[in-house]
Parts: C-alpha cells; sequence; structure tokens
C-alpha cells in the first residue's frame, strides 16, 4: 500500500490515524537526529532522507539525476518500515543495530537487508533509531556508497 501524496506534509497528513503518532514519532527520531547534509525528499512513494546533488552530483546509480537516497520512512498495509541504506552497506553497524535491539524492545526484530518493520504500534524502538540516525555522516555514507554500490 503506497500513500499517493505531493509533500511530505501530505504524506503525514494521509496516515492513518492509528499509526499517525508512532509514525511521527519515527519521523522526528530521525530527523532530529541526522547528521547535517542530509535533505528530506519524497521518492519512491515515500519520505526521505538523501544526499543532495549539490553535495554529491553523481547522484544514484539506479535512477541518475537523483539524490543519493539514505533512509526512508513508510506507512505500509501492515506495517511501518524504516528503510536504512547504511546497515545493508556497513555490515558492523547492522551487528550493532542487531545487537542493541533486543535492549530497547521486547519484540523480536523484523528485519530484510536494509528494511526494518514494525508491526505493532506499541513497542517502537525511538531511542534506538534516534541513535542509528547519527551513525553515518553523509561523508561517511558516500564513502561507503562509492565503495560497495557504485562500479
Amino acid at each position: 500500500m503506497q500513500i499517493p501524496a505531493d509533500s511530505i506534509e501530505d504524506y503525514l497528513s494521509k496516515i492513518p490515524e492509528e499509526r499517525h503518532e508512532v509514525f511521527k514519532g519515527l519521523f522526528d527520531a530521525i530527523h532530529d537526529n541526522l547528521p547535517d547534509g542530509f535533505e528530506q525528499v519524497m521518492n519512491y512513494g515515500m519520505i526521505g532522507w538523501a544526499v543532495p546533488l549539490e553535495t554529491y552530483p553523481a547522484g544514484y546509480h539506479c535512477a541518475l539525476g537523483s539524490p543519493l537516497p539514505f533512509i526512508n520512512l513508510a506507512s505500509q498495509k501492515n506495517f511501518i518500515a524504516l528503510y536504512h541504506m547504511g546497515i545493508y552497506a556497513k555490515p558492523d553497524l547492522l551487528e550493532w543495530f542487531v545487537s542493541e535491539f533486543p535492549k530497547y524492545s521486547k519484540r523480536k526484530l523484523d528485519m530484510g537487508k536494509s528494511c526494518v518493520r514494525f508491526k505493532k504500534m506499541d513497542d517502537i524502538p525511538f531511542k534506538l533509531i534516534a541513535e542509528l540516525s547519527k551513525k553515518m555522516t553523509v561523508e561517511d555514507w558516500i564513502s561507503i556508497y562509492e565503495s560497495n554500490f557504485k562500479r
């Protein structure tokens, strides 16, 4: 389920009422803790934070001419999804996140390669997401991206 939206404000206004507070909490945990240099964007039908083209003119190799994505947040049909490219690309960051998760949540970690799924709205680890958001600067992300993905 994708929320059709023209802007971040429009997307936030369309979040289902029973998820709105939790979604906004995740949004704030990310937005308030990301290092300087990332920009808010709407991409792939989600709210995102990316490296702007002014900083990294090469952009994203999978979508030429678009900013380099870093984190996305989406309200899906059965869960809220947090996509963090850093935990996909940097094994020690993934290891840290997986080991820390049980300290912040009673729930089992539900995760894919870069996607963390929150199905239950009553046990969201906001502090852990805030800490995760602090862990990688724009410069770190560009370096990791270039060493792992860009050919």
